[in-house]
């Protein structure tokens, strides 16, 4: 418990903030293997003489000059970090689906069922679900 004076420790503060965010940081991770699928692509296809690509290649490629060719982590890390962003972006839609179907629900016997199903959907949603689903379970007098 957090008295008048303390603050609560960094980690704390770090997964409040991770789990309240987690939809706009899913998203940012896919953009981000997007982005970088997209200069791995634009180095190593004909894609490289056209109009952006030259000039983003001489940034990203310093292998002429001795330096790193960062697209060569990009052509590995690109596709990886893409599929991460995919599972957690389509994770956290189809568990915002699931929520949503059993908060609108008037039947507590489908939602009695599907308890042990909802609990686990809170993992991947954000507190302020999990605050609407204990005043759900205080609507429908469930005890658990």
């Amino acid at each position: 418990m957090v008295r008048g004076g303390e603050r609560s420790p960094f980690s704390r503060k770090l997964r409040r903030f991770l789990r309240t965010n987690r939809f706009v940081l899913s998203i940012l991770l896919l953009a981000l293997g997007i982005l970088m699928t997209v200069l791995a692509v634009g180095d190593f296809t004909p894609l490289m003489t056209t109009a952006p690509f030259p000039s983003i290649n001489s940034v990203t490629d310093g292998s002429s000059s001795g330096g790193v060719n960062y697209n060569l982590v990009f052509i590995v890390a690109g596709p990886i970090v893409v599929l991460i962003g995919a599972y957690l972006v389509g994770s956290y839609y189809l568990a915002r689906r699931k929520f949503e179907h059993l908060m609108v629900t008037k039947s507590k016997a489908e939602f009695l069922r599907n308890l042990p199903d909802l609990e686990d959907l809170l993992w991947d949603l954000t507190p302020d679900d999990e605050t609407r689903y204990l005043e759900k379970k205080a609507d429908l007098r469930v005890r658990r």
